[in-house]
């Protein structure tokens, strides 16, 4: 879908036609996210390349998360491979051994969870508003 202009866009838009119809919590978390976000300094969002939610910070892409629940987070890979010890989240599915993970976005536990991931790799780079 990569090589097809704007395929996985419209992709991540039927996935969240149907997490409106299935799940839609996992849509009010991921507008939470995004609030809650846009609070920090020097902080925006955008549609990322490949659908879905992108964070920046600085101009900068910490995260992105798909409509279906899906947080892909670039993290250092000392901290990747505590938090994959874990076993809360895993390698990403595309881009393996490198910094970046994913994570399911379920219940409100993981929702929880990935703010404090978020808020893990902002703390880690930059300075932020609380």
């Amino acid at each position: 879908m990569k090589v097809i202009p704007l395929a996985a866009i419209f992709f991540d838009c039927l996935i969240k036609l149907w997490m409106l119809a299935t799940n839609p919590k996992v849509l009010d978390w991921i507008d939470e996210l995004e609030r809650m976000w846009l609070q920090q300094n020097n902080s925006s969002t955008r549609i990322h390349r490949y659908g879905g939610l992108q964070f920046n910070c600085n101009n900068k892409e910490y995260a992105h998360v798909h409509s279906n629940g899906l947080l892909d987070m670039l993290l250092s890979k000392s901290l990747k491979k505590q938090l994959m010890r874990e076993g809360r989240v895993q390698d990403h599915q595309v881009f393996e051994n490198t910094g970046w993970i994913s994570f399911y976005i379920k219940n409100e536990d993981d929702f929880h969870y990935a703010i404090s991931l978020l808020e893990l790799n902002l703390k880690r780079s930059v300075s932020f508003k609380k």
